[in-house]
């Protein structure tokens, strides 16, 4: 499945980059992404479609929202 490419925003000196929620499958070329564009913490926004161990083991940390847009 093609994903869209991840789009980088900046506000004085914050800096976020909106990407895909990859699955398991997808994790290593994410974590890949993700270390080129130096995020050092990923804010998951909507239900966890991957196991965050391998990206924390990467030394980036992975938080979720606290609040989930998904319906109950």
């Amino acid at each position: 499945m093609n994903r869209p490419a991840p789009v980088g925003i900046s506000y004085e000196n914050m800096h976020f980059l909106i990407t895909h929620n990859p699955t398991n499958a997808t994790l290593n070329k994410f974590t890949e992404e993700l270390k080129k564009y130096g995020v050092t913490t990923v804010v998951r926004v909507c239900d966890a479609t991957y196991d965050k161990a391998p990206v924390e083991k990467e030394g980036i940390h992975v938080l979720a929202c606290a609040e989930t847009y998904s319906q109950p």
